[in-house]
């Protein structure tokens, strides 16, 4: 799928036979305030910040909900053909690898196993093309705009 942001101040009821062609032709519209133009193509790679290991072992191995809801969010950049960057801020890992062996604390106590998490990276990873760097907060945003940029 190809997408299309359209700036929030084009009147929706003068561009009917755009939005025609688009719908037609598959291609997604989103409205969102633009700094300059009409129309901007859509990004083809999106950043997702996670403030620690933690974070992402509930959004892959946590309930049932919070699962569903981030494999919806890949799946959505996936169909969108945009590559989704997860940027975990935790200074005590550098790779995926560095889970295996670890014991992974997330709410309530309970504990995720770090090869569970690994293998489930692995999985995100391959189905739906997004990747996974850890960094330290304090480079976050440097890492983030050479992602970007």
């Amino acid at each position: 799928m190809r997408t299309i942001i359209e700036d929030t101040r084009q009147k929706k009821d003068l561009h009917q036979l755009k939005h025609d062609y688009w719908d037609e032709a598959h291609i997604i519209r989103i409205r969102s305030a633009l700094p300059f133009g009409d129309y901007i193509a859509a990004p083809k790679i999106a950043v997702d910040t996670k403030q620690n290991i933690h974070e992402i072992a509930l959004n892959l191995c946590g309930a049932g909900k919070e699962k569903r809801r981030f494999s919806n969010e890949c799946r959505k950049a996936k169909d969108a053909d945009c590559q989704l960057v997860f940027l975990i801020e935790d200074p005590d890992y550098v790779s995926i690898d560095d889970l295996y062996g670890k014991k992974i604390y997330i709410h309530n106590g309970q504990i995720i196993p770090g090869d569970q998490l690994a293998t489930a990276m692995y999985t995100v990873q391959n189905r739906y093309g997004c990747r996974f760097i850890f960094c330290d907060p304090k480079d976050s945003g440097k890492i983030i705009s050479e992602i970007l940029l």
